[in-house]
Parts: C-alpha cells; structure tokens; sequence
C-alpha cells in the first residue's frame, strides 16, 4: 500500500511514451511523467519515488525531493495569496496549499513560515498548516533529562524561544542560555536540560557537564592553532566578547581555560592565553 506524501519504494511496471507506471498496490499503476525518468532503467526496477496529487488530483510520482514529507515540519516560503490560501514553494512543481482555515496568522507573499504539511482526511489532500499544536503532546514523555535530541525553532517567547522536540514534543530554549544566531524554522541538535513536574520541558544547545566542558576547550585550542598560539581573551573579557567569539557562556568558557591550564596545553597571561608549547 502507498503512503501518499511521503517517499514510496515501487516497482516499474511498463514503459509508454509519456514516461513510466509504477506498482501502486490497491491503488493500481501510477504514472511517474517523462520528465521524472532516470536515464538507466530496466522493468521491474525499484525506484524512490515521493507520492501526491497533481494538479487534477491524480496520483502521481516524481524523483524530486520535497522540502516536507506529510508528518514533517518545514520551513517553507508563500509564493502566493489567492481565495482559497496561500501557496507554499515546498520543492515540486506543484505547490502546497496552505487553506485559510489552517492559517494562525496573517500571511504576506515572501514571508516564510514554520508549518506541518498533513493528509486532510476529509478532502484526501495534501496541505500545510501553521496550527502546530495540535500536533504536539508531551504526553506520553519517552525523554530523560541529558537526552541528546532534534530541535526545530519555533517561535519567540519573553523568556526566549518555543522549540518542536523530536517532532513530537514541545520545550522552551532561554534566551541567556543562546550563544549562537537562531530563527524559526532552524533545525538544530539540543539536550534536555530539565523535566518539569507539569511535563513542561525545557532545553538547551550546550551538554552539561565535563562533556560541555571538554567541547569547549577542544573549541578554545582550535582556535588558539589557527589564530597563531595566541588570542587576546581571558578570565577578565566581557561574556559579550566571549560570546561572540566562542559561542559559549562566560562560565563556560572559565572552567574551559581552567582545564586547559591545569593540563597545560596553555599559558594564561594579562592579555589572554597563549598556546603552550612545551
């Protein structure tokens, strides 16, 4: 049986002059357009394929990749506003709509947004939507505090950014704890840095721990190599230029060069630290 947006493993069928029809099943033979067809190719192969509806709602298959499979979160550009909503670029020649009923927002053209592409079961269609909640459950947790996880960033809070975990979840990312550019739609590696008693979860980019510590002083003797055995920071630079310079927190970066000296692979002096190398 076929899943329809989704990537499909399926067998060639026959040949005919407007491309290939592929074994869909209990859906019968699906056409993949001339346009789509590998240059090697032999009866009875087996091809990747994603699965949609055309223009027509015909089920159809293509070689290309979209940016969003239906169960996956995407940040996706409007190409365009009409009637009956908005019209996402999702990497296929047909693009996704995105109906007003699905839209938290108002939309503009160019703008992008974070959105779940689904299979609307009452029309058999493939949309998108911006209504993300109802796809999230923190229940029930299979998370432990330290867990290494996916993250995609969802939108700002006052208390810094609400993030899609493992795209089942939701958690909060503080803003003091982000020591690196981050914008909707960014998918990133995060740990889990506390469980709340609510299931409220939040989390963080940084290991805790000697493993963190361990990143950031690799980190620091990368960059004392490549800038000459020397760099113009220590205990007394500001966490701002540190910050901008590392990417960690200023404490972070203490206990880092504090490791450092203590297996001394540096020399800390009045204007920095210095590579050393004896």
């Amino acid at each position: 049986m076929i899943e329809l947006g989704k990537i499909n493993t399926l067998r060639i069928v026959k040949e005919v002059d407007f491309g290939l029809y592929l074994d869909g099943g209990s859906e019968g033979e699906i056409l993949m357009p001339k346009r789509y067809v590998p240059a090697n190719f032999k009866i009875d192969d087996y091809l990747d394929v994603f699965v949609y509806l055309d223009s027509e709602d015909r089920i159809i298959a293509t070689s290309e990749t979209p940016l969003a499979e239906v169960d996956q979160f995407a940040l996706l550009k409007v190409k365009q506003l009409t009637q009956v909503g908005a019209f996402l670029e999702w990497g296929l020649m047909k693009d996704l709509l995105l109906p007003f009923r699905e839209q938290k927002f108002e939309l503009r053209p160019n703008q992008s947004v974070l959105v779940r592409v689904f299979l609307d079961k009452t029309s058999n269609r493939i949309v998108a939507t911006t209504k993300l909640d109802r796809f999230l459950d923190n229940l029930p947790l299979e998370l432990e505090t330290n867990d290494e996880v996916d993250i995609i960033i969802w939108e700002k809070t006052n208390l810094g950014y609400k993030v899609i975990i493992n795209n089942t979840y939701t958690g909060l990312l503080y803003e003091n704890e982000i020591f690196q550019p981050v914008h909707p739609g960014m998918k990133l590696k995060g740990f889990i840095k506390l469980i709340r008693p609510d299931e409220k979860i939040d989390v963080t980019l940084q290991r805790s721990g000697m493993i963190h510590v361990d990143e950031v002083a690799s980190k620091i003797l990368d960059k004392l190599k490549l800038s000459g055995g020397f760099i113009e920071a220590n205990d007394n630079t500001s966490p701002e230029s540190i910050k901008h310079m590392f990417g960690v927190s200023k404490k972070a970066f203490k206990k880092a060069i504090g490791t450092l000296y203590k297996n001394k692979n540096i020399v800390i002096e009045e204007r920095g630290i210095r590579l050393n190398k004896s």
